[in-house]
């Protein structure tokens, strides 16, 4: 951890992860408006009653916004966490086990390879109906944990060769205590970098699936403020606050996790540290620059 906050890119990450976390559970607090009521006139411009104006049918923007952020962020994480359980145990399983488990494991993980992700959720979206968030959370771990499960497996295939996992061999470890206790701490880098890419995918992709109409329109999310502020055609309007203030929010939340995406996989790949290396050459510019 303290590595991890060694790292600017990481620090900065977390900072705005933890501002939007914060912001989300503390939205009765930080508004008196209902996000699904009626609170002023349609589209009405930012002003000190409703700092980021209202919707099409005068609910508050700033009390969705939110609102919303906790059902983005709910889907987000627990999308994120299902594909990443999924694809470690299923990688490690595979990669551990060799064999029979092994071609079934990759039999399956190759045919969601395979399949396109995006137009498979869409028909399945499409299929279910209008789909509750927590439907397309599940939607989203059943059909994106193959690449997880691949990287996860190929990681695997190098960690069982260690001196450490054959000697827990040798002595009589059973094989679910070798893969929980000593190679799943060996690949816990690889999990965090998996966890943070599936939190990403599943918040744009959700966003995306109610953007395109695919979601329940009653729930509050980001995704459903920017289908219904298309629907209400909020730019043709010059309604810009109404669809705007989703797509800041989602690009913050965005730049927040990639930001500790890019630090997790610099700490975990030592040939991605350039601070050192660019200090090095400067210095050694200098030097050259001073003896010319």
């Amino acid at each position: 951890m303290k590595t991890l906050l060694r790292n600017r890119k990481a620090l900065v990450g977390l900072v705005i992860i933890a501002f939007i976390v914060l912001v989300a559970i503390a939205a009765p607090l930080l508004t008196q408006y209902d996000p699904a009521a009626r609170t002023g006139r349609p589209h009405q411009a930012p002003s000190l009653d409703h700092i980021l104006g209202t919707t099409r049918i005068g609910q508050d923007v700033f009390a969705r916004l939110i609102y919303g952020a906790r059902t983005s962020l709910a889907v987000g994480f627990g999308a994120g966490l299902l594909i990443t359980l999924v694809g470690t145990a299923l990688g490690i399983i595979s990669g551990y086990r060799g064999g029979k488990t092994d071609e079934i494991i990759s039999f399956f993980t190759n045919m969601v390879l395979v399949v396109p992700n995006l137009p498979l959720l869409l028909v399945l979206a499409a299929f279910i109906g209008q789909a509750s968030p927590l439907v397309i959370a599940l939607i989203l771990g059943a059909t994106s944990w193959a690449w997880g499960a691949r990287v996860t497996r190929a990681e695997t295939l190098s960690v069982k060769q260690k001196d450490f996992v054959k000697s827990a061999e040798m002595m009589g470890e059973p094989q679910w205590r070798i893969m929980t206790f000593e190679i799943f701490p060996n690949v816990i880098s690889i999990v965090g970098i998996n966890f943070i890419a599936s939190v990403i995918f599943a918040i744009i992709t959700e966003a995306t699936l109610e953007f395109l109409g695919l979601g329940d329109p009653r729930a509050i999310s980001w995704g459903t403020m920017l289908y219904n502020a298309q629907k209400a055609s909020a730019l043709s309007v010059g309604a810009w606050w109404d669809i705007l203030t989703p797509c800041f929010a989602l690009a913050f939340l965005g730049i927040g996790m990639s930001l500790l995406n890019f630090a997790v996989d610099e700490i975990a790949n030592p040939r991605l540290r350039t601070g050192n290396h660019l200090k090095r050459w400067s210095l050694l510019v200098r030097s050259g620059e001073g003896r010319l």
